[in-house]
């Protein structure tokens, strides 16, 4: 099954709680926090204040994930803000392992996410310690972007590259211009959890019919 996680950065701020009750009722399966700090990628949005208010409004697994500049640092403040899993981008972790264990030790899922220009094969050394890889299918920092069409080929790379590793059940991610045209391409690659913002929270019907779009077209694409 290919699960959806509705993106609050594409949500009425103003609105939150009723917002992400809203997907959840839809049927979304999991809420995606994006942590943004103005230094790794060019914008500024949340922090653990903003998550925690997610974490009371729903039931639904909360999903952080940190592009930021040393994310370690603030790992135990998401996790007590009641983050269940949390991903970190592998070009700011010099040393990804320990922030990785870090992760797990602190009760939360571990995920590590790769820019579009950052090779598959650095993920090799990690497999062994990840529940989730995440792929950007744009270049982070704003919600809204244009799928980059080579992201299927990357995505079905990650595929192949967990196959070879003994892992096959990791989760894998896609984040970044995923819509009813797109969810069908990746997920048919080998992608099996969709992060999806302006899809749902900017479908011109209201984030229930965005979600049931990007269901319809999956199903239509016969994955």
């Amino acid at each position: 099954m290919t699960l959806i996680a509705p993106s609050i950065l594409s949500a009425d701020f103003g609105r939150l709680a009723e917002e992400v009750q809203a997907v959840e009722a839809a049927g979304a399966d999991w809420i995606h926090v994006d942590v943004m700090d103005g230094r790794f990628v060019p914008n500024i949005t949340i922090g653990p204040l903003v998550a925690e208010a997610v974490r009371r409004a729903c039931s639904l697994p909360v999903d952080v994930h940190l592009m930021i500049q040393s994310p370690e640092r603030y790992l135990k403040a998401f996790v007590d803000a009641g983050a269940d899993r949390i991903t970190v981008h592998q070009e700011t972790c010099p040393h990804l392992h320990r922030t990785l264990q870090e992760i797990r030790e602190l009760g939360a899922a571990p995920g590590v996410a790769l820019n579009p220009s950052t090779p598959v094969e650095s993920l090799r050394e990690v497999v062994s310690s990840v529940g989730m890889i995440l792929i950007m299918t744009v270049n982070p920092g704003f919600g809204g972007q244009r799928y980059i069409p080579e992201s299927t080929g990357k995505v079905e790379r990650v595929r192949a590259l967990l196959e070879e590793e003994g892992r096959p059940e990791l989760l894998i991610q896609v984040d970044g211009g995923v819509d009813e045209g797109t969810a069908p391409q990746v997920a048919g690659a080998g992608a099996n959890v969709l992060v999806a913002g302006s899809a749902v929270f900017g479908h011109r019907d209201g984030p229930a019919a965005g979600i049931a779009a990007l269901r319809a077209s999956l199903l239509e694409g016969g994955v």
